[in-house]
């Protein structure tokens, strides 16, 4: 056969089954068609009419022995089931969509029809004159996806509901089973009343996503990207892309080693770590000078213990600009550099509240030094402050003994009339072993600091000569109310104190059992001024051994007034040029002014965090980019997963990730992480601690 012959016999092949699809419909014959075999159609195109049969019509869904697919051509869609409306009352339309439940009434049943863009409601006429074939819609399998052609109608007024399709119906005149749901699905999403455990619906995640809410919060974090990009776009930002694949370096917290088939010299095998920030591939952009202002949606991983808020990959918005300011010499909140990296921040956040809540945000938000966050809340974590340091309350031994170790006491007052919610939590609250709870009573009301254990009780004697009677006037504190105590340390350090934590799991609490309700409006704070070097950070302790840890990261600048005190060894006191954002409760990003001094960071690295040789190795070639005239640079990471966690109301990253993890890093859908047979590890240079145990295993 000619190559003309074999194309008119292709063409003709699709004009047959399209023209047997369109005069099925038309007939209005079938509910579910299938079509003749290829064989027989290709006789028919050689002239051979007597094989020729017409679509036959199944009532019946298909069994186990049959395909459960329809496997031929369809007509295309005419309109997505959330994009009808009143407007389109009259209009024929062919929609595609998982069917729902059905509703039985006497006269009309209704099924919900649903796709990613919404749900339309169809009906089926339950008349005598109903033909067979449109009943048969009522034994389609839910969540199975069908093909629907019918007509728009308008719902009698007092029937109609709000939203655009809650106006209309589709009356249906023919439908198609695209593919049928197995009858025995592990949970139906739509049933939105009786959902399994998440560890359930994560392994069956491409069931769950079909979930409104899920499908919803994944269209909105497109939005947001979109937005995000557009906006660092016209203002000079540009994308660029860097790698995954990096060097393990002592930068902060645990890194996923990537094994590979290279060795050295002495037979040692090699390994990549997947990266934990772009940090060093965008500041070595900015040194270039090939970009002014870079930004990134990275995908970034960390080693870490899970949380609601936490997992081992995630998302963050990220961004780099040359030639910000260093430092402030002005007396305002603002008092260290990076103001021009503020002001980008603080524009895209005020568009994606504008745009996703209709929101309008303050035009600069506020600012809060560490000192005053740890001070006033007890915790980075800002909320409205409920702790008050009481140590002027106490008697002078009290007082002698804080100072001997250089601490002060707080106190959180759980006032009965004022806070009934959080009263009634507390009652019942485990608290920590180190903070004491005191019940105010009639009897104890004049001493019940003086009579705490929490400092050490003093003599009778100076009870006696030391009674402080303004001090349940001046905390407002009366019979009732439950007052917690706890030291910590004069000068803040980490991310929360004692009581810090306490309040917030108080607040967690309260607002589960629905006894509080926290403010829905947005609370924007930047908290500035970060130690630049910590030892309470228990998540670097196995990188630090028992030396200093930066509290950012190794690369961050020091406040220009503490640079002397840097060089002198007071390492306590050196602020850094560190800059938290923070929402209602929740860090949603961080940055800071970089060092660009490559003696500064030299001294950093080998007098301060004393590196080693093997240590710093990771971080020569910053270290020269910054000898070849590197510009002030600094930049912030924002988390995007928890920034959309916030954004959709929702309490779980999981719920804006289209496959996440679990809590402990599991893929409970891909199965993931996996053993691999010792074969397999044998050319990276790898075996297993058991080798004889993990090849039973894996045979």
């Amino acid at each position: 056969m000619s190559a003309a012959n074999l194309l008119l016999s292709r063409l003709s092949l699709t004009t047959l089954m399209h023209a047997l699809f369109r005069a099925s419909i038309s007939a209005g014959r079938s509910a579910t068609i299938s079509y003749p075999r290829p064989d027989a159609i290709g006789k028919i195109l050689c002239g051979h009419s007597k094989h020729y049969s017409s679509p036959v019509v199944s009532q019946d869904l298909p069994n186990s022995t049959q395909s459960n697919a329809h496997s031929a051509p369809f007509p295309s869609r005419t309109h997505t089931c959330g994009g009808l409306s009143a407007f389109d009352a009259g209009s024929r339309v062919i929609l595609t969509g998982w069917l729902l439940p059905e509703r039985k009434g006497k006269l009309v049943s209704f099924f919900p029809l649903k796709d990613s863009f919404g749900t339309v409601q169809l009906i089926v006429n339950n008349s005598e004159q109903t033909r067979e074939d449109l009943a048969a819609l009522s034994k389609v399998p839910t969540e199975s996806s069908v093909l629907v052609e019918g007509q728009v109608l308008l719902r009698p007024p007092s029937a109609r509901r709000p939203g655009p399709t809650g106006e209309i119906d589709v009356e249906v005149e023919k439908f198609i089973v695209l593919n049928a749901a197995a009858s025995d699905l592990p949970f139906t999403p739509s049933n939105v009343h009786n959902l399994p455990s998440e560890d359930l619906r994560l392994r069956y995640r491409f069931l769950d996503l079909r979930r409104t809410m899920l499908s919803d919060n994944l269209q909105k974090r497109s939005q947001v990207a979109h937005l995000v990009r557009n906006t660092l776009h016209d203002s000079g930002f540009v994308e660029i892309e860097t790698p995954v694949l990096l060097r393990s370096s002592p930068e902060g917290a645990r890194e996923f080693l990537v094994p590979t088939r290279t060795k050295d010299a002495s037979d040692f095998p090699a390994f990549y770590a997947l990266q934990q920030s772009p940090q060093q591939p965008k500041q070595l952009l900015i040194a270039s000078g090939t970009v002014d202002k870079y930004f990134q949606i990275a995908k970034c991983f960390r080693d870490e213990d899970g949380r609601k808020d936490r997992q081992p990959e995630f998302t963050q918005i990220d961004m780099e600009m040359a030639y910000v300011s260093w430092g402030s010499q002005c007396s305002g909140t603002w008092r260290i550099g990076g103001s021009e990296v503020r002001d980008v921040v603080e524009t895209i956040i005020k568009k994606i509240w504008k745009k996703i809540e209709n929101v309008d945000l303050p035009s600069c938000f506020p600012v809060m030094t560490y000192n005053e966050a740890m001070t006033r809340a007890s915790t980075i974590k800002y909320e409205p402050p409920v702790i008050s340091e009481i140590t002027p309350f106490v008697t002078p031994t009290q007082k002698a003994l804080l100072d001997e170790k250089d601490e002060v006491l707080e106190a959180i007052i759980i006032r009965k009339s004022q806070e009934p919610g959080f009263w009634h939590i507390a009652r019942k609250f485990e608290i920590d072993l180190l903070v004491e709870s005191i019940s105010i009573t009639g009897k104890n009301a004049a001493n019940w600091l003086q009579e705490s254990n929490t400092v050490g009780i003093p003599t009778s004697a100076e009870v006696i000569e030391s009674q402080c009677p303004d001090i349940n006037s001046k905390l407002s504190i009366s019979a009732g109310d439950t007052v917690w105590l706890a030291r910590r340390s004069r000068v803040p350090n980490g991310g929360s104190t004692l009581l810090g934590r306490q309040r917030l799991r108080l607040l967690d609490a309260a607002s589960a059992a629905r006894q509080v309700t926290l403010p829905e409006a947005p609370h924007f704070l930047w908290v500035t001024e970060f130690p630049l070097f910590t030892r309470s950070d228990d998540d670097k302790d196995f990188l630090a051994k028992g030396r200093y840890s930066s509290s950012h990261h190794p690369f961050t600048a020091p406040m220009w007034q503490d640079i002397e005190s840097l060089y002198e060894g007071k390492v306590e006191s050196v602020r850094g040029q560190h800059y938290d954002l923070v929402l209602n409760g929740v860090e949603i990003g961080g940055g800071s002014v970089r060092v660009h001094d490559a003696s500064l960071q030299e001294h950093i690295f080998t007098n301060v965090l004393q590196l080693s040789e093997q240590e710093r190795a990771p971080f020569d070639q910053l270290l020269h980019a910054l000898r070849c005239g590197a510009p002030p640079h600094g930049g912030i990471a924002l988390g995007f997963d928890r920034l959309m966690s916030i954004l959709c109301k929702t309490q779980s990253i999981r719920d804006v990730i289209a496959f996440p993890k679990t809590a402990g890093g599991a893929d409970l859908l891909f199965k993931s992480p996996a053993l691999v047979p010792p074969d397999v590890l044998e050319p990276y240079g790898l075996q297993p601690r058991n080798p004889e145990k993990a090849s039973s295993s894996s045979s």
